[in-house]
């Protein structure tokens, strides 16, 4: 009799791993499922404009010359920032103004933010400078 109960012990294990198996197997595939199913696109189709179109500018006083920063805007997309009118003088006194504006532009354009911008030490305050006019040109912009 003892050798009967010792199969069954056996027999029972066996049922035993199977089912923690099974149900693990179907945590996981449950598990797979979720994660790796098809994305639902939870954004509005109808997105409402960021910007009223048209174009804004913001001025900087760049000692007794003041040099005026232009954004070009659709309804949801930054198409340009420039200057209005370069002055010979103010390209003369402030060479690092033009590089530094396409540089900018660039960067503005891909990204449409200009938040994170990169720039480097020696332009530091001239593109602060060029970043927060931009800043305020795309601030009348804004719909509110």
């Amino acid at each position: 009799m003892s050798s009967k109960t010792r199969i069954v012990v056996l027999k029972m294990k066996e049922l035993i791993y199977t089912a923690v198996f099974l149900g693990l197997a179907v945590v996981l595939i449950t598990l797979f499922l979720i994660m790796f199913r098809p994305r639902q696109d939870t954004s509005d189709p109808i997105r409402p404009a960021s910007y009223i179109p048209g174009v804004y500018s913001a001025s900087i006083t760049l000692g007794s010359q003041n040099l005026n920063v232009e954004v070009a805007v659709d309804a949801d997309k930054i198409q340009a920032v420039s200057f209005v009118s370069l002055d010979e003088a103010v390209t003369t006194m402030y060479p690092l103004m033009q590089p530094v504006m396409e540089d900018l532009e660039a960067q503005i354009l891909k990204s449409q933010s200009t938040e994170n911008l990169s720039y480097s030490m020696e332009t530091r305050y001239t593109s602060q400078s060029l970043i927060n006019a931009i800043d305020l040109a795309l601030e009348k912009a804004k719909v509110k």
